[in-house]
Order: structure tokens, then sequence, then C-alpha cells
């Protein structure tokens, strides 16, 4: 079996964050709002490997991720600085929601995650697709 391609990568990954984003928007929908949040979260990092992926980027971890869009994507202005902060935003919510026996997120909040979980994927799929 061969590799997949660059552009099998990147499609796979934007698949997969709209399989994400979906969830997100299921579970929102049916008052699971920490799980809302990790796979909004979700939809997210996987549009962000899918552009870094289309640059020629290959990460593994979540560090990465967040560390190499903000130093490849942002620093280089080829994605708005906001991108970035909706990243780390989500990226601190998941940790909460997936970790956190405490956390209990407001309705608005997660609604305002999974909404920027939306614009994120699209900011992203006009990205790789130019």
């Amino acid at each position: 079996m061969n590799a997949p391609s660059r552009l099998e990568e990147v499609r796979a990954e934007l698949l997969r964050a709209e399989r994400s984003l979906q969830a997100a928007q299921s579970l929102f929908a049916q008052d699971f709002l920490e799980d809302s949040l990790s796979r909004a979260y979700y939809a997210i990092l996987h549009a962000a490997r899918a552009a870094l992926l289309a640059e020629g980027l290959e990460v593994s971890s979540h560090r990465s991720v967040r560390r190499l869009f903000g130093l490849h994507l942002i620093k280089t202005n080829k994605l708005d600085v906001r991108l970035a902060k909706i990243l780390a935003e989500e990226q601190d919510d998941r940790f909460l929601a997936d970790y956190d026996a405490w956390f209990h997120p407001e309705r608005e909040r997660v609604e305002k995650r999974v909404t920027e979980a939306a614009e994120f994927l699209a900011a992203i799929k006009g990205f790789v697709q130019h």
C-alpha cells in the first residue's frame, strides 16, 4: 500500500474536522456541553493540522500544532491572528472540559466555541484551496 499523498492527508484532516464540528453541534443541541467543547476543539485541531500539512509541515502533538500554527501561518500573515487566539482558547477549554470534573461551562460559552470552530474551519478550507 502506498503512503497517502499530501493532498490526501489534508483532505482526511479536513474531513475529520468537519465530523468533529458536526459532533460538537449535535452534542451542544443535546446539552452535553463539556463534550461539545471537546469536539469543537478537535474540529479546530484537525483543521489546523490540515493547514500545516498544506504548508508541508507534519505535526503530531497538540502543543506543536499550536506552536507551528502561530510560527508558520500567523507570524507570516498567511492567516488572521484571530485564528491563533481561537486555537489557544479552544485548547484551554478542551483541557478543562476533559480533565476538570468541577468545570461546568455556561451554555453561551460553549455556543461561542462551537461557532468559532465553524469559522476556523471555514477559514482553513479557504486557505488550503488556494
